[in-house]
């Protein structure tokens, strides 16, 4: 069944396009980052809580291969006829699945207690990926979740998972220190970037997040030359997290983490973009 109307959905005039050979190279390249981190984790980290309500770090790195081994099990699945959900509407529809995912997140990492079953499970996981995208078409349309996508589309929003649950990681375990690739990282900082243009539409403020997107939101007189009056800036993963709700935008001006200035650069009542 199709995802509910998203109330935020807007004409777009320019869609942002991904190469999707770099993209799938991401996606792999993000989750053997994950993968090398977190097996040599011993059973008192893997209790260790997260800032994800009550799941700990094995729920964590169990709900990691359960978000990239979606891709292949949608496509193993029947290609639905036509899709249903762009790309820059997937960052407001995964809310409404949120609660299915949780607990399928928690009954996955009950049956794979200890970290010889994990590794088998992203031994596998990884295996499975790799055979199915070695001849899967990006134009090959998958029954996720959240409404029927493109495959190039929804490698898309797999570098937001991946991304988002290395940083979720890092912060769990102290010195852990996983690494980001560069596309992945650009990659997911352009889709949420975007996802905010589209929420709110116009061109009086410029949202800069160097060295990957610049984007320009909210309604009100535009900016056509010289300095803009109106100008957020912030690095990527302080970007990630304002629009994951990992980070509040009151506290991370607090912290000196973003700058904004002009009377339309206040992103408060837009963020998060994912709840």
């Amino acid at each position: 069944m199709p995802p509910a109307k998203n109330p935020n959905a807007r004409t777009r005039t320019r869609t942002r396009t991904y190469d999707p050979v770099k993209t799938r190279t991401a996606v792999l390249t993000q989750y053997a980052n994950i993968r090398t981190a977190v097996l040599p984790l011993t059973p008192d980290r893997l209790a260790l809580p997260t800032r994800l309500g009550d799941w700990t770090v094995r729920d964590l790195v169990a709900h990691v291969t359960m978000a990239v081994e979606t891709v292949s099990r949608n496509l193993d699945r029947d290609e639905p006829e036509r899709a249903e959900l762009a790309l820059l509407d997937w960052p407001f529809a995964t809310a409404a699945r949120a609660a299915d995912i949780a607990g399928d997140t928690r009954e996955l990492a009950d049956t794979h207690p200890d970290l010889d079953s994990l590794n088998a499970l992203y031994a596998l996981t990884e295996q499975r990926l790799t055979q199915r995208l070695a001849t899967a078409p990006g134009t090959r349309r998958l029954a996720t979740r959240t409404g029927a996508m493109t495959l190039a589309d929804y490698l898309v929003t797999r570098t937001v998972e991946l991304v988002v649950h290395t940083d979720d990681l890092n912060d769990a375990v102290p010195g852990l220190d996983i690494p980001y690739d560069r596309q992945a990282l650009a990659t997911c900082t352009r889709l949420l970037a975007d996802a905010l243009a589209a929420k709110a539409p116009g061109g009086s403020t410029e949202v800069r997040i160097p060295p990957y997107a610049v984007v320009q939101c909210v309604e009100g007189p535009r900016h056509t030359r010289g300095t803009p009056p109106n100008v957020v800036e912030t690095d990527p993963l302080t970007w990630i997290r304002l629009a994951t709700g990992r980070v509040q935008w009151a506290d991370a001006l607090d912290n000196a983490q973003v700058s904004a200035s002009g009377e339309r650069a206040d992103l408060g009542g837009l963020l998060p973009l994912m709840a």
